[in-house]
């Protein structure tokens, strides 16, 4: 039997010494396990974001991001880009597998019945003003979900959770879509089952009762890609949020919701619209693109260049590799003449010099997947309002699962970060009137 690996802490004060265990991943950095801290010793552990520390153990994901490593289920994020399709990938994040056959076809058979929404859901759209934001109608849409099915949401019942995973999967795109439909006036339109899902959102999003719609295949096949590349990302502030909101037992529709509400933020989801914004902005410049570059160089100016780096990879970005030829080949397809061109060009010179400039190669500042998939979201017609629902959408399945997961976890507690105070120290009420 093999001796248990621990480190020893020392408390200078009192001398008392603790002995922490150093749990071993399957892969990965090793952990320090520090819950015997305050008991022992009467300490926190202080660390802001959460960096360095381990929330839970997973085994859904797999990120490395010094290497450049993105694996789900165990298996390389370029394989499964390259082989597999969306919802198979959504089998592999819910079930740890690939499915045969016989279990995608079931599977994929589950999710296409289960695309429609409850008509009563058509009112809660009615209830927003014309302006409102899609993910704020994303966020209501999903919370409210668990009135209509409130039967099937007993959280400890393993035959009810996947339901209410098969209801996200499947509703999802339909709430994605009448979002955009009711944002700008346009009649809802109705999933179909002879469609495949990303077929079924494009045909919900752009599709009108007055003349047929085919969805352009290169479409199709991009946002398929896009939406692997986005199914989960391990411990982000989206699915941590997710996590510690179902830590209470919350039910999974208002643990996804509270999900979308953390996406929602600029630093997580809206980093592709936000690519998008400064592009415009340097084509509506009288000032070339090396004047931004020279300008994101320059240390005592403010200014970033949106879609280069990212905050856990500290090498290539594994899904922009994967995403970049397909950018390529979409700006191809649709040919010079198309309404964006200026901007397009902008972009790819942008990624032209960053992965020459030794600055940016020198700090790893390479184009990340916000960078392609929003340049990829505009070409497909895409708003910039959509693009955090679309990664939503693409979430989905990843937030479920760990959902999922917590609830089976015999270790999972409900969630209670401690602090650092740094407030008032004890002090008497003084009466208004001695104010």
């Amino acid at each position: 039997m093999s001796k248990k690996e621990t480190v020893t802490l020392t408390d200078n004060s009192t001398g008392k010494q603790i002995e922490l265990p150093i749990l071993r991943p399957t892969n990965g950095t090793p952990t320090i396990d520090v819950r015997a801290l305050y008991k022992e010793l009467g300490y926190f552990t202080y660390d802001p974001g959460f960096l360095s520390t381990a929330s839970c153990r997973s085994s859904i994901t797999f990120l490395d991001g010094e290497e450049g490593v993105l694996q789900y289920g165990g298996y390389p994020i370029e394989q499964l880009a390259r082989h597999s399709t969306f919802l198979e990938t959504c089998y592999l994040l819910l079930s740890g597998e690939l499915p045969n056959k016989k279990e995608l076809k079931q599977f994929t058979t589950i999710i296409t019945c289960h695309t429609m929404l409850h008509e009563a859901l058509k009112r809660f759209y009615s209830g927003f003003r014309r302006d409102a934001h899609p993910m704020a109608i994303m966020v209501g849409v999903v919370g409210a979900l668990s009135s209509f099915y409130h039967d099937e949401i007993d959280i400890q019942n393993a035959e009810h959770r996947m339901i209410a995973a098969h209801q996200l999967i499947a509703k999802m795109p339909t709430i994605a879509a009448w979002s955009y439909r009711y944002a700008n006036g346009l009649p809802f339109t109705y999933p179909k089952n002879n469609l495949s899902y990303p077929e079924n959102f494009l045909h919900m999003m752009f599709s009108m009762p007055t003349e047929p719609y085919e969805p352009d295949p290169f479409f199709v096949k991009a946002l398929d890609l896009i939406m692997i590349l986005h199914a989960d990302h391990e411990q982000n502030a989206s699915t941590s949020t997710v996590r510690l909101t179902g830590s209470s037992e919350a039910n999974p529709f208002a643990a996804v919701s509270a999900g979308i509400a953390s996406l929602w933020g600029p630093a997580h989801g809206g980093a592709n619209e936000s690519v998008i914004r400064m592009l415009v902005d340097i084509v509506e410049s009288d000032n070339d693109v090396q004047y931004y570059v020279d300008r994101a160089k320059d240390k005592s100016n403010n200014f970033r260049l949106m879609g280069f780096g990212h905050r856990v990879y500290k090498n290539y970005d594994p899904r922009a590799r994967i995403i970049r030829q397909t950018c390529h080949d979409l700006l191809e397809h649709l040919g010079k003449d198309n309404e964006y061109q200026e901007l397009f060009d902008t972009a790819m010179e942008l990624e032209r010099i960053a992965l020459e400039d030794d600055y940016f190669v020198s700090r790893n500042l390479y184009p990340n997947v916000d960078f392609y998939s929003g340049i990829i979201l505009l070409a497909m017609g895409i708003p910039l309002n959509m693009f955090t629902v679309i990664f939503a959408m693409s979430r989905t399945v990843g937030w479920i699962s760990h959902w999922n997961e917590m609830i089976q976890d015999p270790e999972s507690r409900i969630g209670r970060p401690r602090q650092l105070y740094s407030g008032a120290l004890p002090r008497d009420y003084i009466n208004i009137e001695k104010r």
